[in-house]
C-alpha cells in the first residue's frame, strides 16, 4: 500500500515554529542553534527571527552540519542508503564551538530518529574532544553546562530506529501520522505544490 502524501507550505512552517519558540525560549534559550542539512536550514532561519524577539539574543547564530540518510551520494551504496548516516558537513574543528553552550539541533522531521541520534552523538563526541584543552579538574562542570535539545517541524507518530538519551528536551512543531511530507523546498512549482497542500487539506476536513 502506498503511503500517503501530505504537502506542507512555507506559510505551514513558519506558523509551526511561531507556536513553538516561546516555549523553546522560556525552557531552553539557545545560545547556538545547529541546523542539519539540507531540510533543517529553512526552520533554523525562521526560528532563529522569533528566539531573536523572544530572547533579545541578538547574536545568535546558526551553524550548519550535513547529514545524509536518504539522497545518494558519491561514493555510497545502495544498502547505505536509508540504514547509515553519511557525514557530508561538519562544525569547524577550531575553537570552543558547544562547550558551555545550550545547542539546539533543528531539522524538519524526525521519521527514524537516525539521523538525530547520529548528530547528537557526534557532538556530545566534540565536547568530549573539547575537554581535553581544559584542566581536569573544570571538565566535570564544564561539561554539565553544555546542553543539547532538538526541535523538529514535524514528529511521524511510529516506531523509532535509535533513542535520545533521557531527559533531552525535544520540541516538534506538529505530530504527525506516518506520511510522505512534501516540503516546499523540494517543489519545481510552488504554485503546484500549493494548491496540492490546499488539496490535502480540503481532503483531510471532508
Amino acid at each position: 500500500m502506498a503511503v500517503p502524501h501530505w504537502h506542507v507550505t512555507y506559510n505551514d512552517i513558519h506558523n509551526l515554529i511561531r507556536k513553538v519558540t516561546p516555549k523553546i525560549a522560556a525552557e531552553f534559550n539557545p545560545d547556538i542553534m545547529i541546523a542539519i542539512g539540507g531540510g533543517g536550514f529553512f526552520p533554523a532561519r525562521v526560528m532563529r527571527t522569533f528566539l531573536r524577539e523572544e530572547t533579545a539574543n541578538k547574536s545568535l547564530q546558526i551553524q550548519a552540519i550535513g547529514l545524509s540518510l536518504y539522497e545518494p551520494l558519491p561514493g555510497t551504496t545502495a544498502e547505505q542508503l536509508g540504514n547509515e548516516v553519511v557525514r557530508t558537513q561538519w562544525l569547524s574543528s577550531s575553537g570552543k564551538t558547544l562547550l558551555g553552550k545550550r545547542n539546539l539541533i533543528v531539522d524538519e522531521v524526525d521519521d527514524t530518529r537516525k539521523t538525530l541520534h547520529y548528530a547528537l552523538s557526534e557532538l556530545q563526541k566534540d565536547v568530549e574532544t573539547e575537554l581535553l584543552s581544559y584542566p581536569e579538574s573544570e571538565r566535570d562542570a564544564l561539561r554539565e553546562a553544555t546542553k543539547f535539545a532538538i526541535f523538529v517541524v514535524h514528529n511521524k507518530n511510529k516506531p523509532k530506529h535509535a533513542e535520545l538519551p533521557a531527559g533531552t528536551p525535544y520540541y516538534a512543531g506538529e505530530e504527525v501520522k506516518d506520511v510522505w511530507l512534501d516540503y516546499p523546498w523540494e517543489a519545481i512549482s510552488i504554485e503546484e505544490h500549493d494548491g496540492e497542500a490546499l488539496l490535502d487539506k480540503r481532503n483531510a476536513g471532508a
